[in-house]
């Protein structure tokens, strides 16, 4: 899974935060109003229409076509990519038990609750994942 850039961090976190298919003008107005309040300068539509095009190759978002202009969503949830993310950085590492346990190691006592109580209700580990 590719990492993301700034500005496509920017419009995934915009598309996360949608429930609704959304256009790249609106994706621009919603980027230059948060530039605006940090300074920041007004990004082109091309550029939008840029860094959506980056996010489909890499299997982030999709493009709905029946409408003009198109509409963009996320293909998953933030919870999703991220949940992704990890077992992709885990499923590098030859000793994935080492991984988790210093994974483990580091998070806080409410966050060790929290995955003990997902362990618990969790159905069985699925063999196939491993490795």
């Amino acid at each position: 899974m590719a990492s993301l850039g700034d500005l496509e961090r920017s419009v995934m976190d915009l598309l996360w935060a949608e429930t609704d298919a959304t256009t790249a003008n609106d994706l621009r107005d919603r980027l230059a109003s948060s530039d605006a309040e940090s300074g920041g300068k007004e990004l082109a539509v091309t550029t939008v229409l840029t860094v959506l095009s980056r996010l489909e190759k890499k299997g982030l978002v999709v493009r709905e076509r029946g409408t003009r202009p198109h509409r963009y969503r996320s293909v998953s949830s933030r919870a999703e990519h991220t949940a992704e993310l990890m077992h992709e950085v885990l499923g590098s590492d030859p000793d994935r038990e080492a991984v988790l346990a210093r994974f483990v190691g580091s998070v806080t006592a409410e966050e060790a609750n929290a995955l003990r109580r997902l362990l618990n209700i969790a159905p069985p580990s699925d063999s196939s994942r491993a490795g």
